[in-house]
């Protein structure tokens, strides 16, 4: 190897290291900000419609019973029971924190 190779591979290794570079980072990123954002707006869509059904579901339980103020509360008290229930149910479905394993050495 001369020294008149020596600019080419410096050049050669910046570019073999910027192109590394974009492979494995930015390209990543991106992918991770696209995730993120279609993740978001599921979120948002998800979180409007929670709120639209519940508010449904409110103003359906307060048609069905008698008029009055009592009743009324009756029917607040019912939705937020029904919604706390419902919340409950799609807490306890979600993800797991994986248990670790204890293993004990028995030492004689």
């Amino acid at each position: 190897m001369s020294f008149q190779q020596i600019p080419a591979l410096v050049v050669e290794f910046r570019d073999m290291a910027k192109e590394y570079l974009v492979q494995e980072t930015v390209l990543p990123a991106k992918q991770l900000g696209h995730l993120a954002g279609y993740s978001l707006g599921a979120a948002l869509a998800w979180s409007i419609a929670i709120v639209l059904l519940a508010v449904a579901s409110l103003r359906a339980i307060i048609d069905l019973l008698p008029d009055g103020a009592y009743w009324e509360a009756l029917g607040y008290l019912i939705a937020v029971l029904a919604l706390a229930g419902v919340g409950a149910i799609i807490a306890s479905l979600g993800p797991r924190p994986k248990q670790e394993e204890v293993t004990e050495e028995v030492t004689s």
